[in-house]
């Protein structure tokens, strides 16, 4: 049975999309942490991230990576956390979430934003990730 992520992938199910490539996806979780809090899947659908490809395993950091340095750029935050916990849904996936303390790596204290918000952020980190991949 495909995972929500693949739902998400195959475009059956909407997402607030901030990045794409030929084998990953990037959006913002609906869930978050902070503003900004997104996840990075590959598009092969695999449960646990030491089962991938090394190769792939090493693109997923390196797109992680880019998606990062845009959301750092548009949210305001000390750092951007990176967590690998896949226990929720059996596709791998990397949170990237803006902290300011620790407690906000904690899954515990979430916010809610609006579908505008939500959009508005998204395009923001979208054309900052372009912006900065096209140079």
């Amino acid at each position: 049975m495909a995972s929500v992520f693949s739902k998400i992938i195959s475009k059956e199910i909407p997402c607030y999309q901030i990045a794409e490539d030929k084998d990953f996806i990037a959006f913002l979780d609906i869930n978050p942490n902070s503003i900004g809090h997104s996840l990075c899947v590959p598009k092969i659908e695999t449960d646990h991230f030491l089962d991938l490809d090394k190769n792939i395993y090493d693109k997923l950091m390196s797109f992680s990576r880019n998606v990062a340095l845009a959301i750092k750029e548009v949210v305001e935050c000390k750092k951007i956390g990176m967590s690998i916990i896949g226990l929720e849904v059996p596709h791998v996936h990397v949170h990237l979430i803006p902290i300011s303390n620790m407690e906000d790596m904690q899954f515990i204290n979430k916010v809610k934003l609006s579908h505008e918000e939500f959009e508005l952020l998204a395009k923001k980190i979208s054309t900052t990730y372009i912006l900065f991949n096209s140079i």
